[in-house]
């Protein structure tokens, strides 16, 4: 019998664009919003759905204001708590990327992952954070400290990569030997410099391990920052690498598409990647550099 599952992914503007508005208003319009998306991808048979990285806030990284740490919150706490509800009401396994607060002053960028009885199944720490003009990462988050987990849902095991994370292939073979089935990457990029990258790298990410590669980007001009167009254009990808849906580069949207998770068996056993890998040749890899 076939494993088919439907995936979604939500990508949205953010609701409260205005400068003069506060932390917690911006974030209660960011969540609002999200609730009629959420809504419809129960209603269209969604069975694992991914948000947008910290999904209930702007990309506040252009900044250094400490103030959007106002946005931040225990994993799992009460945007996860309700966001279970939506869980449990369609039967729908989510990714909720939040920003995580775990004592006073210390900060991850985390996604949280619930099942779809709404079960809270435990989180993922962003563990790359970059640090260069616009996206000043490190003012904001500690690197994760959980490793590379994943997540057995009703439907298929799942691992999460945040961001930055996806120019990293090391962490990426980490999930599939962990067992992923499926990899969220929920991100927050914009035209330029890496936007060709976007749909060069998780393709291979899916090809290299073997699984399929769910990634979600924002869209929009966020202000006050402005510093770039958010392009959206989330996607599904194959373990061949092939797209099996992509949303818009405009507006909102809520990509949808079925996967065969038998597609993974076979093409694996065409392609021997975890047959022929050699961990005893990899020890420079993680050699501290000079």
């Amino acid at each position: 019998m076939a494993r088919k599952v439907i995936g979604g992914l939500i990508q949205c503007t953010n609701a409260l664009n205005d400068p003069n508005a506060t932390v917690p208003q911006i974030r209660d319009a960011m969540f609002e919003k999200h609730l009629p998306m959420i809504e419809e991808a129960g209603k269209r048979g969604v069975q694992i759905l991914g948000l947008q990285e910290i999904f209930n806030g702007p990309y506040f990284c252009p900044s250094q204001d400490s103030k959007w740490c106002d946005i931040a919150e225990e994993v799992p706490g009460p945007t996860v708590q309700r966001l279970s509800e939506y869980a449990k009401k369609y039967k729908m396994a989510m990714v909720i990327p939040v920003y995580e607060r775990t004592l006073p002053g210390v900060y991850y960028n985390t996604a949280a992952v619930v099942d779809a009885d709404g079960t809270y199944l435990g989180k993922y720490r962003k563990n790359h954070i970059p640090q260069t003009n616009g996206f000043w990462e490190k003012f904001f988050f500690k690197p994760g400290n959980l490793g590379y987990p994943t997540f057995q849902t009703r439907y298929a095991r799942i691992g999460v990569y945040i961001c930055y994370d996806r120019h990293f292939p090391e962490g990426a073979r980490l999930l599939g030997l962990n067992g992923a089935e499926i990899v969220f990457n929920p991100s927050a990029t914009v035209a330029g410099l890496s936007e060709y990258l976007w749909k060069l790298e998780q393709p291979a990410h899916a090809v290299a391990n073997g699984y399929f590669v769910a990634a979600s980007n924002r869209v929009g001009t966020e202000a006050p920052w402005n510093i770039g167009h958010f392009y959206g254009t989330s996607y599904f990808v194959d373990p061949r690498g092939q797209f099996l849906a992509t949303g818009s580069r405009e507006e909102d949207d809520l990509v949808i598409a079925e996967m065969d998770l038998d597609q993974i068996e076979e093409v694996r056993r065409t392609w021997q990647f975890y047959r022929d890998r050699r961990p005893e040749t990899y020890e420079d890899m993680v050699k501290q550099l000079p």
